[in-house]
């Protein structure tokens, strides 16, 4: 093959790739995205400094436009794009991503809210006055100076760095293959374990951690625990929960609101105020009525506006778990060591800032003693020429040029030849008696500084106290108070544990309205009362359901089609007597024409308890509360109806109850338990009682020793009847009387086994509730009518009951 005359060379493509690769993957690494461990800098930002300096932008110099800035440092460091620089400057000059800005902006640089900067040609900027401790010092040869990309001048390698900037303001970066992610912290508290390390170089990272807390955001927030800033102060590595500082308010109409003052670092405020407001039209949070961002100069404001019934600590939980409200911070803390990366845990970054005073102290140490000792060399020489004074004066003016006499004296007094020009360079107003005694002074305090020069340079211990002081001293004037707030780590806290366990009442219309309602809305009344109103409703609409429950406990809803929905008691919106509640269609999502026909509570989903459930047609099943542990917002198949059936009672058993089943009618049959084995959800049942024609089931309950039966109408008649007239039978059976029905007391409405101990509340069509002792209700046998419980108004019917223990009071 020609290769053309040696103008072609032949390669192995495998090869050239690989250590085309290699090549770049190293400059990003070392010459781009990762920091040096001993200033805390990318290049570009080391760069970005040193050319503030050098172009006389210092924190007390007027502001220069930024795109010079951005010249100086691509022409002579920073061969990349502008935008590469000018990005890393507007960073440096903002508050809210720097704890302490090493750039001093003047004009747009940005906002919180995700506003880019203006263009450099309109933004003005200079050092600040922390950044210029980062340069403290590079006069005095304490850094090494390497060529720059056309080695036509010098930049440093490293800064002094007279503070441990990679902990102070962190850094994040992505290389090849590798990320850096290390966040900001406290001077005060970093500047203290720095110190803590020099006094004692075994203190553990534990130890260390007592005096840096951890991260310390420039927008403050809050952190959620400890755990995940021990593994990263430990390994390198973790994962620290950030959350924003957000409190509820009452506002002078009864409506809460939450107010948002502080977000977690780095988190968008105008993205996440979209979040929310995104959140509320998808219905994925209720109760938020209005939403606004009220953040000015004065500082951070976002509120939310909610309903007076919601309850805003659920609220606020679901915003945390939904929004970037709660976010949290990936710690990487790699970072370069002797040009190569490495992942540090906090006592190594220490250390190794530590050996890097101790490197910059040492070279400014020794920087000014040859500095002295030159002086010194200087001063020797005028002190030989005061002591020859006469002499002197005469080699000078007999020499013909300064070279002659430089010569002269160098060979008659024995001087050096920086000694022989400092005596030609002597001024004549030095030869006075004040002047020579100056001359000498100064010479003893040369020779006292060298003396001391040379005493540290001998003891590290005293290299390491100029390294305190220094540190001290800048403690003193930069270190602030933290921002960012330790709190326990609540994000893993279910929202029960947010909510005051208290006895609440929920109800349930004809038509699918729902509230939660305070146990003590309602007083206790005598037998026989007219009761008070209970809840307001639409004309057409009567209280179907009445549960006395707690806030903490799991609210099953079951409906016509078999189906069974869940909420927890909480979620339900508290509302007043008068208020109508909320349509059950926005909290379960129920399919066309479903209708709840039965509401149980439940605390936890334990195996060996059972639900026994009973249709209107008289068919019975029982199934494994655990196989409703896994609830879906479309609900669970909890038992398989004929089309012309429905479900209207479900209880809890434990597999060896006596079941007892009563009609409209007011027949009645009790069975064991046994009689029917568990079955799958989905599983259609078997016969409980043999109905007469145009019979059907109205109630089910669990029958108890010591107990009585009790028996309602929808007349308001109603009896207590023990539990011991009701003999076990055969499941499937026709059953016994149990109540004499007649025009009078209309048809049984429910029954329930109840004890003297209880109260009864029945609440009729029209919503007007009643609540009165069940020791106060009447014992009779089984074939009886009753006794009058509640006084009906014209074309009023007692709708439903419920009973409670006396102790809810």
């Amino acid at each position: 093959m020609d290769f053309g005359h040696g103008k072609i060379v032949p390669v192995n493509l495998e090869h050239e790739m690989k250590n085309c690769y290699i090549d770049y993957a190293m400059s990003v690494i070392v010459a781009r995205a990762l920091p040096d461990v001993r200033d805390g800098l990318k290049p570009v930002h080391r760069r970005i400094l040193y050319a503030m300096q050098e172009a006389g932008m210092g924190s007390n110099k007027p502001y220069k436009k930024s795109a010079r800035i951005v010249g100086e440092v691509l022409g002579k460091y920073h061969p990349h794009g502008d935008s590469s620089v000018y990005d890393a400057i507007v960073r440096m000059a903002q508050d809210f991503s720097m704890r302490y800005m090493l750039a001093d902006g003047h004009g747009n640089f940005g906002s919180v809210d995700g506003d880019p900067a203006a263009a450099m040609r309109y933004t003005e900027v200079r050092m600040s006055k922390i950044s210029e401790l980062m340069l403290q010092d590079i006069d005095k040869d304490t850094v090494e100076f390497v060529p720059n990309y056309d080695e036509s001048m010098k930049e440093p390698s490293v800064l002094p760095a007279k503070f441990p900037q990679l902990l102070v303001n962190g850094t994040s970066g992505i290389a090849v293959g590798m990320a850096t992610n290390i966040p900001p912290h406290n001077m005060s508290e970093v500047i203290d374990g720095t110190l803590m390390l020099i006094d004692n170089p075994d203190a553990t990272v534990e130890e260390l951690m007592t005096v840096i807390k951890g991260p310390d955001f420039p927008t403050a927030g809050l952190i959620l625990g400890s755990e995940g800033i021990r593994q990263a102060y430990t390994t390198g590595r973790g994962i620290i929960k950030m959350r924003a500082n957000a409190h509820i308010e009452t506002m002078s109409n009864g409506k809460p609101r939450i107010i948002v003052t502080e977000l977690p670092y780095q988190v968008n405020k105008a993205r996440l105020v979209e979040k929310i407001a995104q959140l509320v039209r998808d219905k994925q949070i209720e109760g938020i009525t209005d939403l606004r961002d009220e953040s000015d100069r004065n500082g951070m404001r976002v509120v939310v506006d909610l309903r007076k019934d919601s309850n805003p600590n659920v609220i606020l939980n679901q915003l945390y778990k939904h929004t970037q409200l709660q976010d949290s911070f990936g710690v990487i803390m790699l970072a370069l060591v002797d040009g190569k990366p490495q992942v540090l845990n906090l006592k190594q970054v220490l250390h190794y800032y530590i050996k890097h005073q101790e490197d910059v102290i040492t070279r400014r140490t020794r920087y000014e003693l040859a500095k002295a000792e030159a002086r010194a060399h200087i001063l020797e020489g005028l002190t030989i020429a005061l002591d020859h004074l006469d002499a002197v004066i005469t080699t000078i003016r007999e020499s013909r040029t300064a070279d002659i006499a430089r010569e002269a004296l160098m060979s008659g007094f024995k001087l050096s030849e920086k000694q022989a020009q400092a005596i030609l360079d002597l001024r004549l107003q030095r030869l006075t008696g004040l002047e020579r005694d100056k001359i000498q002074e100064e010479y003893q305090e040369v020779l006292k500084a060298i003396e001391e020069y040379k005493a540290i340079l001998a003891d590290e211990m005293r290299i390491l106290a100029i390294i305190k002081d220094e540190l001290k001293a800048v403690k003193e004037k930069y270190g602030d108070e933290r921002r960012t707030k330790l709190t326990i780590d609540t994000s893993e806290i279910d929202v029960e544990d947010l909510i005051a366990e208290e006895d609440v009442v929920i109800t349930l219309t004809h038509n699918n309205y729902i509230k939660r309602m305070p146990l003590d809305t309602y007083r206790r009344q005598n037998r026989g009362g007219k009761g008070i109103k209970g809840m307001g409703t639409k004309e057409e609409d009567f209280v179907e359901n009445m549960l006395i429950t707690t806030t903490h406990h799991t609210i099953l809803f079951f409906t016509t089609r078999g189906r069974v929905y869940h909420l927890k008691a909480y979620e339900i919106a508290e509302a007043s007597r008068q208020a109508k509640g909320t349509a059950i269609i926005n909290l379960l999502q129920l399919e066309q024409g479903e209708k709840i026909t039965a509401v149980i509570q439940v605390k936890g989903f334990d195996p060996d308890r059972y639900l026994f459930m009973a249709t209107r047609k008289g068919i019975v099943k029982k199934t494994s509360l655990s196989e409703f542990s896994n609830m879906r917002k479309v609900g669970l198949i909890a038992i398989n109806l004929d089309d012309d059936d429905d479900l209207i009672g479900v209880k809890f058993t434990d597999g060896e109850s006596y079941l007892m089943l009563g009609t409209k009618s007011g027949k009645a049959i009790a069975f064991s338990e046994d009689d029917v084995r568990a079955m799958g959800r989905t599983a259609r049942g078997v016969k409980g009682i043999s109905l007469g024609m145009g019979d059907e089931v109205v109630g089910m309950d669990i029958l108890t020793h010591n107990a009585e039966v009790l028996t309602v109408t929808e007349g308001g008649y109603g009896k207590r009847t023990p539990t011991e007239e009701y003999r076990s039978q055969t499941r499937g059976g026709k059953g016994l009387i149990n109540m004499k029905v007649t025009d009078k007391t209309g048809y049984v409405i429910g029954i329930k086994v109840v004890r003297p101990d209880q109260e009864l509340m029945l609440i009729t069509t029209d919503g007007i509730v009643i609540r009165t002792n069940v020791e106060d209700i009447s014992v009779i046998s089984r074939n009886t009518q009753g006794v009058k419980l509640m006084s009906t108004a014209e074309n009023d019917k007692v709708a439903s009951m419920a009973t409670m223990d006396q102790k809810n009071d």
